[in-house]
Order: structure tokens, then sequence, then C-alpha cells
């Protein structure tokens, strides 16, 4: 069974066709990475995929639990509230720009969804919270404020926080595009870490040594649909499509 399945997914914004026909589905322990220029509907794919955009069309389903399909009109219809709940409980999503609670500290912005929205008791979360620092190199940062971090201490306290809601998938939005070198590198190793541990992740990223690195499978888009996809040494390193070449080609020219 899969543990992601998404079929002929279409989203449109006013007259603006994003994403036309895409399907995609992962199974547990796999990393896909997505690649493909500005505009390509990489990012939009990601939000249908974690609800925050609603589909104009197809199918989305975790772990075999139906999210979104279409009814007997073509119109789509989405899972009761009490279902979606437990859907969002299958999922984590780690976005570009942190998205940590300015006011809260470091250990409150991770404890705060597993116990509102788990209900679970406080000090187990802290005790598993804190772990997760350990591990990330920040355990000494847990009383700290985001104003008080670095770029890259705040994109792994994201990571830290979609993982202490134990999902069974973790989406990343462009992890290091609002990092410099220095700190894109230790965001890149906390997730090659993931890897190694067969997290399941979908990453939308620019960094394709790092995506021919962790990934089991790379899908290039480009103008809403998935042009080419196969593992990293078919896309990467061998793409058989002229747009794959000519993208990848304009990235290792910079």
């Amino acid at each position: 069974m899969n543990l992601l399945e998404m079929k002929n997914i279409r989203k449109s914004f006013g007259e603006l066709s994003v994403i036309r026909d895409i399907s995609l589905s992962v199974t547990r322990g796999e990393v896909v990475s997505i690649i493909g220029p500005s505009g390509s509907g990489k990012s939009t794919l990601l939000r249908c995929a974690t609800f925050l955009e609603t589909i104009d069309s197809g199918f989305i389903s975790y772990m075999g639990q139906v999210a979104a399909q279409e009814d007997a009109t073509g119109a789509i219809t989405y899972c009761t509230h009490e279902e979606m709940k437990k859907i969002h409980g299958y999922f984590g999503l780690v976005f570009q720009n942190f998205n940590l609670f300015p006011h809260y500290s470091v250990l409150k912005n991770i404890m705060d969804a597993p116990i509102v929205v788990q209900g679970r008791q406080k000090s187990e979360v802290r005790e598993e919270a804190m772990a997760l620092l350990e591990k990330m190199g920040l355990a000494d940062k847990a009383d700290f404020y985001p104003y008080q971090l670095s770029g890259g201490q705040q994109q792994r306290v994201s990571i830290v926080r979609a993982l202490a809601m134990n999902p069974e998938i973790l989406f990343f939005d462009e992890p290091t595009s609002a990092l410099d070198p220095e700190l894109t590198i230790e965001v890149l190793k906390v997730i090659r870490q993931l890897a190694e541990e067969h997290m399941t992740m979908v990453i939308v990223t620019h960094e394709m040594q790092f995506a021919a690195a962790v990934s089991d499978r790379v899908i290039f888009m480009d103008g809403g649909i998935i042009v080419e996809e196969g593992s990293p040494e078919q896309v990467i390193s061998n793409p058989e499509k002229a747009r794959t070449r000519q993208f990848l080609d304009m990235y290792n020219n910079r």
C-alpha cells in the first residue's frame, strides 16, 4: 500500500493552470525529490498534498484513507473534519521560511502541537522534544526564542517541530532557499541523516547534488506536468528528455 497516492491532480488559479494532470505515489521509506524551474508547480503540488490548497480535480489518499475525490458530477469532495484531522497526523511540512512562532521559545514551538492537537502528556512530549533537539545539536537552545537563532538553527527547529508529531511522511518545500551556503550545508546534513534512517520524505529542492545523493526517485516538473521521473542516475545524470537536459545544463553552468 502506498503511503501517499495522488491521481490526476489539477489546480488552477483563475486562468492560470498550475498543475495539469499530475499523479504521484510515495511508498514507505522512500525519498522523492522534486526539481524544476520556478513556476513549474512544485510548491503548489506540495500545498495540494498537504491541503493548504484545494484541488480542482483528482484523488488524494494517505495510508489507504481517501482524503479527496471527485463525486458523480466531477466536483471535488473532501473527507469529514474528523477524518481529515486523522489524515493531518500522517504528515509533517517544513516550509522554506521556518514559520516558527516568534513569541514562543524553541521548546514551546516544538511541544505545542503534540500537546494541543494530539492530546499527549506534557512530560512525555518534553522528553521527546529534548531528545530530538539533542539529536539536532540544539539541546542548549531549548529556552531561546527564534530571533536568537541563525537561519540554519531555525530551520532545524522547524524539522524537529515536524518530527515531534511522529508523522509517517515529511514534506520539505525548498528547505534551504532562505539560507546562505554555510547554513544550507547544516540543514541538508540533517535531512540526509533522516534519509539514512528511512524517513519517508518528499523534498522540493534546487540542490541537485543533494537530490542525487539522497533520493530514491527524482521527479522533474515543468509547466505543471511531470516531464521525467526515475532514479537520480536516470533523471539527473542521464536525462532522456530534452527539457530536462536543458534545465540541468542551465543549472550546471550557473
